[in-house]
């Protein structure tokens, strides 16, 4: 099973120009579940809507209870934000859960459980987006713990490990990280790990999802770092859900223009039965 995780970048910068970048990185790739951040709607318009129609895949989003701090950076206030789940098969069941923040800085993120019918198993999946500001690990910290439990209510009655994938606007060796993985430090809900998928990589790839090389990021003068993740629980029967490899994907202009500031972070984990034809 093919799982890919991506921030898109809401509606900033030439955003027409890059869902169809976005589109084309997609359909190359071909996952068969995708988290995606920083999804937009306006309207009766929804991304997450667009990009399935055109890939033949299922979709859900929550949007974000407070996008009035969003839509105040692109003067429009009709502009909503959240976090979507495509799957290529059925999405049997959703919930979403806030995370928590405090109330001078919190934007609305929140965390979107769809479990998924997917042949032989049902995957219970996750996408989330933390908060973003660089000195804030001890609120993503809190919104880790908060996560961690939501992912524990929903893995239950099924062998296929939870994914779950996002921008943790997070070091790999910040305390929030760590702290959610459960296996460097102690973990936010007892004896439950969350590997990170990064771990099986070929350490000489490059990692960075959040990269200089990009002009979108280039601009800021930050450092070069990985900060979008898939986790996953231990494997099941017979390896089921591990990780059999894991890249930076999304990382380059499409006909001239870059999709995102994020790159991907594309993921194959194994999985019982057969994968349904492309």
């Amino acid at each position: 099973m093919r799982v890919l995780t991506w921030n898109v970048w809401w509606r900033f910068g030439p955003w027409e120009e890059r869902r169809e970048a976005i589109l084309a990185v997609l359909g190359d790739l071909r996952p068969d579940v995708i988290g995606l951040q920083e999804m937009w709607a306006r309207g009766g318009e929804n991304l997450a809507e667009w990009l399935a129609s055109r890939l033949g895949m299922y979709w859900t989003w929550a949007a974000s209870r407070a996008p009035e701090r969003w839509q105040a950076r692109i003067g429009d206030s009709t502009v909503d934000i959240g976090n979507a789940v495509l799957s290529r098969w059925p999405i049997a069941e959703q919930d979403r859960m806030e995370l928590p923040a405090h109330e001078e800085d919190d934007d609305g993120r929140l965390a979107l459980c769809a479990r998924i019918d997917a042949p032989a198993h049902r995957v219970p999946f996750f996408t989330t987006h933390l908060t973003s500001a660089i000195g804030a690990s001890a609120t993503r910290c809190r919104q880790v713990e908060a996560l961690a439990a939501f992912v524990a209510e929903h893995s239950r009655g099924t062998d296929f490990p939870p994914v779950v994938t996002g921008d943790f606007n997070a070091f790999p060796d910040s305390d929030e990280v760590r702290r959610f993985g459960g296996y460097k430090t102690a973990p936010a809900v007892p004896g439950q790990v969350l590997l990170d998928a990064w771990e099986y990589a070929d350490p000489a790839q490059p990692s960075a999802t959040w990269n200089t090389a990009n002009p979108f990021v280039a601009s800021g003068f930050g450092p070069s770092v990985r900060i979008d993740y898939i986790h996953t629980g231990p494997p099941g029967p017979q390896g089921l859900g591990s990780v059999s490899s894991v890249r930076r994907v999304g990382d380059e202009p499409v006909d001239g223009v870059w999709p995102s500031d994020h790159a991907a972070v594309l993921a194959d984990l194994r999985a019982r039965g057969p994968r349904l034809p492309s």
